[in-house]
């Protein structure tokens, strides 16, 4: 696939942190209009990989580039395109998430009549209107809603490529309904997603591409059916990955 027509294009990124390669040349390609699952045990490089991807680390070496713009050579213009939930997202905690999202989305240059009316909707839409109307303050939001509201802002500016760190950690099933809608809502318009997770039921219900990361490399990528085979995608990830089992010497003094 040409580079300038992918989605989200990953060549050879690398990173070393004190000595230990978290990244290890991971190249992926995201077509355009495809929700891509990326799947790999704690540790595996997930993170640090993406978090390159978007411009939020610098690599040690390779590129990253949304729609053939690169993101470390032309910040501005890749980052307009990308919408992030990164893993631990931090946010101003003093305001409620109206007021969050205003603030938000002014910084990204929206008009005020732009920002208000997309605001309201999305609060509406991820179920963080009654909290809005009581005031709530993003510091008293629980660990779910905290994500919705940061899916909330990687929307606001309406982006072409959407990168989640786990979005779907700690919410709740009928919370994760409305996540699932919205991101094949905005697959069916032209927009392409990639999200990390460990779920793999998750991946394979929502994804229709899935690559496996493990110590900081890709062992697979390619289609959901391509890369499961005639195997469940959880079987499939075992087998690349590696099963630890418990030995039956081990633990012992629990059944004592």
């Amino acid at each position: 696939m040409p580079t300038d027509t992918a989605a989200l294009h990953l060549d050879g990124l690398t990173k070393t942190f004190s000595g230990k390669t978290a990244a290890d040349h991971v190249s992926l390609t995201v077509p355009v209009g495809s929700l891509t699952g990326l799947v790999g045990p704690n540790g595996a490089g997930k993170t640090t990989s993406l978090a390159m991807a978007v411009g939020l680390l610098r690599p040690d070496s390779g590129t990253a580039a949304v729609h053939g713009i690169d993101v470390w050579a032309a910040p501005t213009r890749a980052k307009a395109l990308l919408g992030v939930l990164p893993d631990g997202l931090a946010l101003p905690e003093r305001l409620t998430g109206g007021e969050l999202l205003t603030y938000w989305g002014l910084l990204r240059g929206l008009g005020a009549d732009v920002v208000r009316s997309r605001a309201a909707e999305l609060m509406r839409v991820l179920e963080l209107d009654e909290a809005e109307a009581r005031g709530v303050l993003v510091i008293e939001y629980s660990t779910g809603m905290r994500k919705k509201i940061g899916l909330a802002t990687a929307l606001l500016h309406a982006p072409k490529v959407l990168v989640l760190d786990e979005p779907f950690e700690a919410v709740d099933p009928v919370s994760a309904r409305v996540l699932r809608g919205i991101l094949r809502r905005f697959v069916t318009a032209g927009g392409s997603v990639v999200i990390s997770s460990h779920v793999m039921s998750l991946v394979e219900d929502l994804c229709d591409r899935v690559a496996v990361i493990a110590g900081g490399r890709v062992l697979a990528d390619g289609t959901l059916a391509e890369v499961r085979g005639a195997t469940s995608l959880e079987e499939a990830f075992v087998r690349l990955v590696g099963e630890r089992e418990v030995g039956h010497e081990e633990l012992q003094w629990l059944g004592t």
